[in-house]
């Protein structure tokens, strides 16, 4: 039994069919799946099918063979972690404080959490490398920040799935690549990671798993070896794509054609 199982999952909204149409793929701790494809093809509504945010239209996802529409929110939340492409914090928490809500599943809403909850904040905030904005008020670090502060908070959630949605849109390009690499380093630890992308390099970055989403709503699946191709990235992003092995960096990566 997969640790998660996605069978013909479709969803349309009243003024537009097939958002995404009949996906379907399955995922294992510690593996990696990268959703690729443009902007509005709907990779952002599949990540909130997958959250439990919202329900599909057709077909269904199982977790550890449990239905998701079945589960409640404290149920889920001991499952699947979600990190939002944007996240706009407006109160006045500390960032080490606001990490802390994350445990909110563990001990409960509006309970203070405890001193081990505070030990598994502070190992996260390590493992991020951000121990400089632990004791800053949210509301006066940048959105990259926020950002990082959000996948912290996720992570303190211990769940065994987490949902990045676009996790680098907002961060420079050294932070994107750290991203990067703590994503790889969860897999390693044995979350199971699904992660949306508009940028084609990144699913070579990570390897595994891929989805290509294209405009219609439809998605091919299979490793990143498999399916990324110059003639199918090319045709999804509608611009001469190439793919090339960089020998400086030991890897392919995807180049566009000169401007």
């Amino acid at each position: 039994m997969a640790l998660l199982e996605v069978k013909r999952a479709g969803f349309s909204y009243p003024t537009r069919e097939n958002v995404f149409t009949d996906i379907s793929f399955t995922l294992e701790k510690g593996e990696i799946f990268t959703i690729l494809g443009p902007n509005g093809a709907g990779k952002s509504t599949l990540l909130n099918s997958l959250a439990n945010l919202t329900p599909l239209t057709t077909g269904e996802i199982l977790v550890d063979g449990v239905p998701l529409d079945k589960m409640s929110s404290r149920e889920t939340a001991f499952k699947i972690a979600y990190v939002p492409q944007t996240t706009e914090i407006t109160y006045g928490y500390s960032v080490r404080d606001y990490i802390a809500m994350g445990r909110a599943a563990h001990v409960g809403m509006l309970v203070t959490p405890k001193k081990k909850d505070y030990e598994i904040v502070d190992e996260t905030i390590a493992l991020l490398g951000i121990e400089h904005l632990a004791h800053r008020l949210c509301t006066q670090i940048s959105g990259g920040e926020k950002q990082q502060a959000c996948i912290a908070r996720a992570i303190v959630q211990q769940p065994e799935i987490i949902l990045f949605d676009e996790p680098t849109s907002a961060l420079d390009y050294g932070n994107q690549l750290n991203i990067m690499r703590l994503i790889k380093k969860l897999c390693g630890r044995d979350y199971a990671v699904i992660m949306t992308t508009h940028n084609p390099d990144q699913p070579i970055l990570l390897e595994g798993k891929a989805g290509i989403l294209d405009r219609d709503g439809h998605m091919i699946t299979g490793t990143v070896g498999d399916i990324l191709s110059e003639e199918t990235l090319s045709a999804v992003y509608r611009t001469a794509l190439h793919l090339v092995y960089v020998e400086e960096a030991e890897r392919m990566a995807c180049i566009a054609a000169k401007i």
